[in-house]
C-alpha cells in the first residue's frame, strides 16, 4: 500500500488528505484495527521514533503519551513501586511486574493524566496482554507498536465500539536525507534530523560539581530524546526512567520550565499520603478523579474540599493539603534532571529548576550569560552539562 486516504486534514473544513510515500515505496505500516486520522498519524509517526530511539539509547521497552504533536511523556520499563502504582491506578492491573512494556506505558500514561487524556500511544516492543488491559480502560485515540499479541489485539479491537486505532509499523523502516513540508503552497526542505543522543553528550561538565551518577545520564538521555520530539521551545524534568513535567511549544525559555515545573510539582505531589488516600466515591469517572485530583493539589478553577463541592467527588470530606505542606514535601525532592532543547539565556530556570527538586541540568550552551546561568547552578550545588546540541522540532 503506497498510499492512505484519510477521512479529512487536520479540521473537518480539510476534506482532501492523505498520507503516501513519494519514492512510491510502500507505507511501513498496517491498519489493523479503526481509521486514523490526518493528526492521529502526526502523532503516531513522531512517537514512534521517539520509543525506537529511548529503546535504542536505553536497551528496555520504551512508550509515550502523545497528545498534539508532542509527548506528554515518556517512559522506560523500569518496575513500579507500591506508592507509585497506586498513584497512577494501575496497582489492580494483572501481569504488570512481568510486563516492561506494560510498566513502561503505565509511567508515560501515568504521569500527566490531564494531558494524556485522548493520547496516541507509542510502544517499542510488542504490545503484550498486561499493556493492553492499561490502554483498554484509558481514553485514549490509538496505539502504534511493531507488533501485537492475538489476546492484546482482540482486547484494543473491541475499544471504542471496535473503532480503536491500532496501528503496526515495520521496525526496520528509518527515514534518511532530506525530508520536504510545504506551507502556503511554498517548498521547504531539509536534512532529516538524525542525531542520537546518549553518553557521549553529558562529557563537557561546567559546574564545580562534576559528580554524575550512571542512572541520572539515562534520565538525563530520556529527557532529551523526549525534547527532540516536542514542539519548541521546551523543556522536560525526569526522574527514575521518565518525563515527570514537559512544557511545550512555549515563546519564553522561563514560560516553559514554569510549565514544566508546575507538571513536575503535581506529580510529586501525587505520592503525597493525603493525595493517595483520598476518599472517592465508589464508580466515579476515572476523567471526574483524575481532575479531583488536580483541583486538590493546585485549587484551580474549583475548591473540591469545600462544602457542596467535596460531596461530587469522595465519601467524605477530605482534609486539606496545605501550602505548607505542599511546600515542605516539594523541598524534600532531590536528584531530579532538567533538559533543554536549547540554551538558558538567564539564571531564572535554574531558580525555578531548584524548586521542583532538580539536581542535573543539561542545555546546549552558548547564551552571552552563560556565567550567570552556571553560577545559579553552583549556588545549589547542581551538576549542569553544556552539549551544545539544539533540539528545536517544528
Amino acid at each position: 500500500m503506497n498510499e492512505l486516504k484519510l477521512k479529512y486534514g487536520c479540521n473537518p473544513n480539510q476534506p482532501e488528505a492523505r498520507i503516501y510515500m513519494a519514492d512510491g515505496s510502500d507505507l511501513p505500516i498496517e491498519i489493523l484495527n479503526g481509521r486514523p486520522g490526518y493528526i492521529n498519524f502526526l502523532d503516531a509517526f513522531n512517537a514512534w521514533q521517539l520509543v525506537k530511539e529511548l529503546k535504542e539509547a536505553t536497551g528496555m521497552p520504551a512508550a509515550t503519551s502523545f497528545k498534539h504533536v508532542s509527548p506528554t511523556s515518556a517512559a522506560i520499563g523500569r518496575p513500579l513501586s507500591e506508592k507509585m502504582k497506586k498513584a497512577y491506578f494501575v496497582d489492580d492491573i494483572k501481569g504488570l511486574d512481568e510486563s516492561p512494556t506494560a510498566c513502561a506505558y503505565a509511567r508515560a500514561r501515568g504521569t500527566d493524566r490531564l494531558c494524556s487524556f485522548g493520547d496516541f500511544i507509542a510502544l517499542s516492543d510488542v504490545c503484550d496482554e498486561a499493556a493492553a488491559r492499561i490502554i483498554k480502560r484509558e481514553v485514549s485515540d490509538g496505539v502504534i507498536a511493531p507488533g501485537y499479541t492475538d489476546k492484546a489485539l482482540e482486547m484494543l479491537s473491541k475499544k471504542k465500539n471496535g473503532n480503536y486505532n491500532v496501528i503496526k509499523i515495520d521496525p526496520e523502516y528509518s527515514a534518511h536525507g532530506q525530508e520536504t513540508r510545504q506551507v502556503f503552497g511554498i517548498n521547504f526542505e531539509q536534512t532529516h534530523n538524525d542525531i542520537k543522543i546518549g553518553p557521549d553528550l553529558l562529557e563537557n561538565i561546567v559546574t564545580k560539581n562534576k559528580n554524575l551518577p550512571d542512572d541520572i545520564k539515562e534520565d538525563l538521555i530520556i529527557a532529551m530524546i523526549a525534547l527532540k520530539y516536542t514542539q519548541s521551545n521546551s523543556v522536560c524534568f525526569a526522574r527514575d526512567g521518565q518525563c515527570i513535567g514537559i512544557g511545550a511549544g512555549q515563546q519564553s525559555r522561563i514560560h516553559c520550565t514554569r510549565l514544566a515545573g508546575s507538571k513536575a510539582d503535581t506529580w510529586y505531589l501525587r505520592m503525597h499520603d493525603k493525595v493517595l488516600n483520598l476518599p472517592f466515591k465508589e464508580k466515579l469517572p476515572r476523567a471526574v478523579r483524575d481532575n479531583a485530583i488536580d483541583g486538590y493539589i493546585n485549587e484551580y478553577e474549583e475548591d473540591v474540599c469545600a462544602e457542596g463541592n467535596w460531596q461530587k467527588y469522595f465519601s467524605e470530606q477530605p482534609e486539606r493539603l496545605t501550602a505548607e505542606e505542599k511546600r515542605e514535601y516539594l523541598d524534600r525532592q532531590s536528584g531530579g534532571v532538567l533538559a533543554s532543547d536549547a540554551f538558558f539565556p538567564f539564571g531564572d530556570s535554574i531558580e525555578r529548576a531548584k524548586a521542583s527538586g532538580v539536581s542535573y541540568v543539561v542545555e546546549a550552551g552558548g547564551s552571552v550569560r552563560d556565567d550567570e546561568v552556571i553560577a545559579a547552578a553552583d549556588k545549589y550545588n547542581m551538576v549542569m552539562i553544556f552539549n551544545k546540541v539544539r533540539l528545536f522540532h517544528h
